[in-house]
C-alpha cells in the first residue's frame, strides 16, 4: 500500500492498519510508531550552530562541549549581560536539560536591546543543544525554549502620540 497513491480516508486507514501489523510483526506494540533517529548537526570542530531570534534581534550561537563559558560579541557574558536576569535567561536551557556547565557558548548578536538580545541567545542555545543532542528536543519544546516569542513593538498611527496613545484632550 505505500507505493500506491492514497486517495480517500478508507485508504488511509488501510495504510495505517498495514504499518500497524509491520510494526506488530517486529515486536512492537500496535500503538507504537516507528521514529527515525535524528542524527547530531555538527560541524568539522564539532560544534553545533543555531540562529535564535526575539523582538528586533538576532543570534548567532555556535555550541561545543567545555566548561560552561559564555561569550557574546568577544566579551565575557557577566560583562555583556549586566543584570543577572538577562544571565539567568542564557542559562535556563542548560538547568532545564540537565547541561549545566558542560557546554561553551560564542554568539554573536545584533539589534534591538539587552533583554531582546538575550531572549534570542536563550532561543539559539536552546536550538544549537537541540542540533547536537537531538534526544533533548522533547524537554526543550516543553519548557517553551524553541518557539520564537513573535511579540514585537506595535507600529505609531497617525492622529495618535503613540501606537494607541492619544494626545491630551483639551476641553476648552
Amino acid at each position: 500500500m505505500s507505493d500506491t497513491q492514497i486517495r480517500g480516508l478508507a485508504d488511509l486507514k488501510e495504510a495505517l492498519d498495514a504499518r500497524q501489523a509491520a510494526v506488530v510483526a517486529d515486536g512492537g506494540t500496535p500503538s507504537t510508531f516507528v521514529r527515525e533517529k535524528v542524527e547530531p548537526k555538527r560541524d568539522a570542530q564539532g560544534r553545533s550552530y543555531a540562529t535564535g531570534r526575539r523582538k528586533e534581534s538576532t543570534a548567532r550561537v555556535w555550541i561545543k562541549p567545555g566548561k560552561g563559558e559564555i561569550t557574546v560579541n568577544g566579551k565575557r557574558v557577566v560583562e555583556y549581560f549586566a543584570r543577572p536576569v538577562l544571565r539567568m535567561l542564557l542559562a535556563q536551557p542548560f538547568l532545564v536539560s540537565d547541561r549545566h556547565n558542560q557546554f561553551d557558548v560564542v554568539c554573536t548578536v545584533s539589534g534591538g536591546g539587552l533583554s531582546g538580545q538575550a531572549g534570542a541567545v536563550r532561543h539559539g542555545i536552546s536550538r544549537a543543544l537541540t542540533y547536537y543532542e537531538p534526544d533533548l528536543r522533547g524537554i526543550l519544546k516543553v519548557a517553551g525554549f524553541l518557539t520564537r516569542d513573535s511579540r514585537a513593538v506595535e507600529r505609531k498611527k497617525y492622529g495618535k502620540a503613540k501606537a494607541r496613545r492619544s494626545f491630551q484632550f483639551s476641553k476648552r
